[in-house]
């Protein structure tokens, strides 16, 4: 019994994160066109070949069981058909996606990025990019506190407080997806500089790290987003399928490291 538990959580995992690639970045690699709020007919995803072994009951199972709720399901009132989209994380341009615009700074008393120290050693001289995505991603509160499900990984070391109400009054815009996580398209460059970050903390000695407050100053870091953005377009080009395998494959060989050392 255990055995077939595992079996079909497992299962499970590789769904949701095929999902979650076909509906944020590859439904146009993958042949399909996004439906009004980045919606697509289950059915037709099911028919799919790289989706051939799931069906409409191992997808409504992973939508519901979901801790951070990144997929909705509904019927589409003009076919009947069931239809999923995710509710943010998208590179894929997204017409009319269910986002509530930000406007009143002491709605979200607490808006934090999430990132390790690696990262954080670009953006505390480069500030925040959304990268290949449309939005960059914040958490209205600490993951778990709050009703907080989503915005921030539970991994992240490093903690960035957001001015909210200083980013507002500057012109930048603020959305909250359909799960709770504020999203910002940063300026024209895609860019939060770090003169809107409020405070910057070690997530566990609760430290506070420095960080250069001003213009955005380029560093090498140029080099590693081209290396991201060269895997995250080679990962693009591979089945839904294989995606959710290597990504469980990196995690099994990390947890073999972490038995051999």
């Amino acid at each position: 019994m255990a055995a077939t538990n595992d079996k079909t959580k497992d299962h499970n995992v590789k769904l949701s994160k095929a999902l979650s690639w076909l509906l944020r970045h590859g439904a146009e690699k993958e042949g399909f066109t996004l439906l009004k709020g980045g919606f697509l007919y289950v059915e037709d995803i099911l028919k799919h070949s790289k989706f051939h072994t799931a069906s409409i009951s191992d997808v409504r199972n992973v939508v519901e069981n979901n801790d951070k709720q990144r997929f909705a399901l509904e019927t589409d009132e003009e076919t009947g058909k069931l239809k999923i989209r995710a509710n943010q994380g998208h590179s894929l341009l997204v017409d009319e996606l269910a986002l509530t615009p930000v406007t009143v700074p002491d709605d979200f008393p607490i808006v934090i990025h999430g990132t390790n120290k690696k990262a954080f050693h670009f953006i505390s001289h480069e500030g925040l990019k959304r990268m290949n995505r449309n939005h960059i991603h914040f958490a209205a509160g600490e993951p778990g506190e709050n009703g907080v499900i989503s915005g921030m990984r539970q991994s992240c070391s490093v903690i960035i407080y957001i001015n909210l109400r200083k980013a507002l009054n500057d012109g930048f815009k603020f959305f909250q997806s359909a799960n709770g996580v504020i999203l910002c398209p940063g300026n024209d460059g895609g860019i939060l500089p770090t003169t809107y970050f409020d405070k910057v903390v070690n997530r566990t000695s609760k430290k506070k790290i420095p960080f250069h407050q001003g213009e955005p100053i380029q560093s090498s870091s140029i080099q590693v987003e081209d290396q991201v953005a060269k895997q995250r377009e080679e990962l693009s080009s591979v089945s839904a399928d294989d995606l959710a395998d290597e990504w469980e494959g990196q995690k099994r060989r990390g947890k073999n490291k972490k038995s051999t050392s």
